[in-house]
């Protein structure tokens, strides 16, 4: 089993069948926003199927990812709702969903390593941690240690 992009719906033909009315010309169309409920503030690129909402901020590279995001459904159900799954006779592949986009994990990790750099440093020169700042920096080296294990 292994999944094809080739196979995706067309992102023009998709949209529409998602009953969503694509105004405007060009490349980049606008819709209504089914995450927050805006009327017009979904901008949608009709050649590649990406989208992103000016308001709220939700977005995603594909008419897959709508799909996941809009039905909350894993990769492999979406790809399989959308005819882009295909049962080739081999053995399934185990896909493990990252929990974050890269840019998103490394953003969180900036974030987490840089409160356990500073603390480390508090520590190291004599300052005595209080039990909130010490559940604090474990809480960061946990959410690194997460984004490490996704990744791998």
């Amino acid at each position: 089993m292994s999944f094809d992009r080739n196979l995706l719906p067309d992102p023009i033909s998709y949209f529409e069948g998602q009953n969503l009315r694509l105004n405007g010309r060009g490349k980049w169309r606008t819709t209504e926003c089914r995450f927050h409920g805006g009327s017009d503030s979904l901008r949608i690129n009709t050649a590649s199927g990406g989208w992103v909402c000016m308001n709220c901020g939700v977005k995603g590279g594909d008419v897959l990812a709508y799909a996941m995001q809009l039905s909350s459904l894993e990769f492999v159900e979406a790809a399989k709702q959308l005819g882009a799954w295909i049962d080739d006779g081999r053995p399934a592949q185990h896909y493990k969903p990252a929990p974050l986009p890269p840019r998103a994990a490394l953003s969180v990790m900036a974030l987490e390593a840089t409160l356990v750099a500073i603390e480390g440093t508090r520590i190291g020169n004599g300052l005595i941690p209080t039990p909130e700042v010490l559940t604090r920096v474990r809480v960061a080296a946990g959410r690194i240690n997460r984004i490490v294990e996704a990744y791998q």
